[in-house]
C-alpha cells in the first residue's frame, strides 16, 4: 500500500479507536465500540462483522460499530458484497476503508499529502474528525496531522 495512504488508515484508527485500545487489540482490527483501553470489548472471530448492538449511553443510541475503523454492521453487509469480501479479516476491513476514502474523493489529496484537505472530506464517515457534528468526542486537526506524521504519511510542502 502507498505509503500515505497507509499513514491516513494508521491516523483514522487513531482518532477512532485510540494508541492505548490499538495496543490492546489486534491493532484495533478486532475492537466494538464502546471498549476502553481498561475494559476493551474485543471479538475473536473474523468470519463475519460481530454484529453487537452496543447502548452508548452518551449518545443514546445502540451501535454496531466494529474493526479498525468503526464500521457499522448494515454497510460492512453492502460493502461484503459491492467489494466480493470473503471476511471481516484486518484486509477487508481496510479494503472498506480505502473504498471510504474512494468515495469522500480524497484518495489523489492523500497520494499527493494534502491531509489537511482530506481530512475535512472524510468527516461524514468518522465521528472523531474534526467538525463531524455527532455528539462524540471529535479530535484537532493538529491531533490527526501528529498521528499521520508518526505513521510515516508525508504533508505537501
Amino acid at each position: 500500500m502507498e505509503p500515505n495512504r497507509k499513514a491516513f488508515l494508521d491516523m483514522i484508527a487513531v482518532s477512532e479507536i485510540g494508541k492505548d485500545l490499538l495496543a490492546v487489540s489486534d491493532n484495533g482490527y478486532n475492537v466494538i465500540v464502546g471498549s476502553t483501553p481498561s475494559k476493551p470489548i474485543l471479538f475473536t472471530s473474523y468470519a463475519d462483522h460481530p454484529r453487537k448492538r452496543i447502548w452508548l449511553e452518551h449518545l443514546q443510541l445502540h451501535s454496531t460499530a466494529a474493526g479498525r475503523y468503526q464500521i457499522l454492521a448494515h454497510l460492512f453487509d453492502f460493502y461484503k458484497e459491492e467489494l466480493k469480501l470473503p471476511d471481516f479479516s484486518p484486509s477487508s476491513q481496510d479494503a472498506i476503508c480505502i473504498q471510504y476514502l474512494r468515495e469522500c474523493r480524497v484518495l489523489k489529496d492523500i497520494d499527493a499529502g494534502r491531509i489537511i484537505v482530506a481530512i475535512p472530506k472524510c468527516k461524514s464517515r468518522w465521528a472523531s474528525f474534526p467538525g463531524a457534528d455527532c455528539g462524540q468526542h471529535e479530535n484537532k486537526m493538529e491531533q490527526l496531522i501528529a498521528a499521520y506524521q508518526q505513521a510515516g504519511g508525508a504533508i505537501a510542502g
